[in-house]
């Protein structure tokens, strides 16, 4: 009888606030593929789970080493490991993860250079270039809850919640998968039953304005909008990561209790040769799991690189895993989204046999292997 084909479910250890672990069920199901499944212990533990509940349905599972769970033959984790962890990789492991190809050219390489083989989540797409494994409604819904209530708090007299107020005036800048569910959510105030609950009372609704990037650069048209923006929302995707969107001397015009949501989420990397990684709103602090609202007096102000000005300040809403505020719920769906991925793997016995040119599945996670994409794009994916 073969091998069966072993699977590492890895922890992640970026922030404290990170709790997304696959959920019992789905650990279950790889069992029933065929997979060998081994958790690192600690394994569901901060969403509540045992390691009694992952027995209880997957009783062949195995709880083990942070180290032996990077030696199996595929390494299984939502959310990419720092590169120590990543130097934990045996070359004849495939790590699935979201890996972000185009905007990580230093992983691409340490990737390519540690002789590992990767399937890219984020990558994975069907034959019209839509994502097959995203959560791009809750990264829309959960930052507009968490910016209405910095908004509710801040809003001036008589208050968000008064009949008497002005509408709100909600700017979603980008009008691509993530502007689309940013506008929806917007107009309910990034929660339903908040809208529901001031819609019965009388209270003025919400006004949203969607503009594309390519709008952005008229500075008296911005003037104008950003003049009545209560919540602006950067939704973008630049052709051009160390271009910004918003100046940062353009938030000076904006009111006192403006918040500043970034749910586009690109990290910032200053370095001497260039060119540099800069957010889409100039100066707003990174967010994480841990910290995710930042007041204009917040000491993540002064650690923003010092390649962006930081001089006009608003309250900011940012998270690198805007889906990990409700961990269950994103993993349930994600789960869903890669089960059929992985039987397909397995099926096949293992990414090596996964043809470009087969069925639907295997050509979608043809184009999300780290060898192809430095195939077609070279060893750093320039």
């Amino acid at each position: 009888m073969d091998k069966p084909i072993t699977f590492g479910l890895a922890r992640m250890h970026v922030e404290f606030g990170e709790k997304r672990d696959f959920l019992p069920e789905f650990v279950a199901r790889l069992e029933r593929m065929g997979a060998q499944v081994f958790l690192e212990y600690g394994y569901g533990s901060a969403m509540g789970f045992s390691e009694a509940d992952y027995r209880a349905i997957a009783p062949k599972v195995t709880f083990a080493s942070r180290t032996e769970i990077y030696q199996q033959d595929y390494m299984l984790v939502l959310r990419c490991p720092l590169e120590k962890d990543l130097r934990l990789l045996k070359p004849s492991t495939c790590i699935i993860s979201m890996m972000h190809y185009p905007t990580r050219p230093v992983r691409v390489e340490l990737l390519r250079s540690l002789g590992v083989e990767s399937i890219s989540l984020d990558s994975i797409k069907d034959d019209v270039g839509r994502r097959m494994v995203e959560n791009l409604h809750s990264v829309a819904w959960n930052g507009l809850e968490v910016a209405f209530r910095v908004l509710q708090r801040l809003y001036p007299a008589p208050g968000l919640e008064s009949p008497s107020r002005n509408p709100i005036h909600v700017t979603v800048m980008g009008v691509g998968a993530v502007g689309v569910h940013a506008v929806q959510a917007a107009s309910r105030y990034g929660d339903v039953a908040l809208w529901r609950a001031l819609a019965g009372r009388g209270v003025p609704g919400v006004q949203v304005t969607a503009i594309d990037y390519d709008l952005t650069y008229n500075e008296s048209v911005m003037r104008d909008l950003l003049g009545r923006t209560d919540i602006l929302v950067d939704a973008t995707q630049r052709p051009d990561a160390s271009k910004v969107v918003i100046p940062n001397q353009w938030i000076a015009w904006m009111p006192e209790h403006a918040v500043l949501l970034d749910l586009s989420v690109d990290p910032y990397s200053c370095t001497p040769d260039g060119p540099n990684e800069v957010k889409g709103i100039e100066g707003m602090p990174q967010g994480n799991l841990d910290q995710y609202v930042f007041g204009p007096d917040d000491p993540a102000f002064d650690r923003v690189p010092g390649c962006v000005s930081t001089q006009n300040r608003r309250y900011s809403v940012s998270c690198y895993s805007w889906p990990g505020i409700h961990p269950k719920e994103c993993m349930r769906l994600y789960g869903d989204q890669i089960r059929p991925l992985i039987r397909t793997l397995i099926e096949k016995g293992g990414v090596q046999n996964i043809n470009s040119k087969g069925k639907f599945l295997e050509r979608a996670l043809s184009r999300a292997m780290l060898s192809n994409w430095i195939s077609k794009n070279g060893k750093d994916g320039a």
